[in-house]
């Protein structure tokens, strides 16, 4: 059995997918990971279809150098994205993959997230393109491994009316209502 980097998370309860020696860009593959991370099952795979069809972009966040603008960022907060299908297929195909795991497991599929995402690079492959006057440069390519861990999502508890009031003070706010409180009496 293969060793995954998130060991906190419940076997009892997740599913798992892992793909290695990927033949997909590293950087648009971490990216879209990114964007996915944390969210719904059917959201992310709704997500990624979305972005084969480039009706919604990635927001490329570390590795965006070169990288032109959209529109389509804005709803990430951001003005750089892209469309990249490649990674958003091998994505998908590895949550379709994962999901047919929890199904096997028995889980409830209509209440999966995305609880763990992971893309590492792989080694290398190396080619070579000649160039004029005899030379020749390296043509790499840029691989990954990817893993990903879905969990079913926990029931949302509500906050009570005690709490839900009260509102949050930093120690300079306290300490200046603590200063008032002692000047007036």
């Amino acid at each position: 059995m293969v060793r995954y980097a998130a060991t906190e998370i419940q076997p009892a309860k997740s599913a798992r997918a892992r793909g290695a020696y990927l033949r997909v860009s590293f950087k648009n593959t971490r990216e879209t990971a990114q964007a996915i991370n944390g969210w719904k099952l059917q959201r992310a795979v709704k997500f990624l279809e979305n972005v084969m069809t480039k009706s919604e972009a990635v927001p490329m966040r570390r590795y965006c150098g070169s990288i032109g603008r959209t529109a389509q960022g804005k709803a990430f907060g951001v003005t750089r994205a892209r469309w990249p299908v490649k990674s958003a297929e091998f994505l998908l195909g590895l949550l379709k993959n994962a999901e047919s795991n929890a199904d096997a497991k028995g889980l409830d599929t209509g209440n999966l997230v995305v609880k763990h995402i992971q893309v590492n690079q792989a080694p290398k492959q190396r080619r070579r393109t000649y160039r004029a006057h005899g030379r020749i440069n390296p043509y790499m390519s840029n691989p990954c491994h990817i893993e990903l861990i879905l969990t079913e999502g926990e029931e949302v508890v509500q906050k009570s009316e005690a709490v839900a009031g009260r509102e949050h003070l930093s120690s300079r706010q306290r300490g200046r209502q603590v200063r008032k409180a002692l000047t007036a009496a």
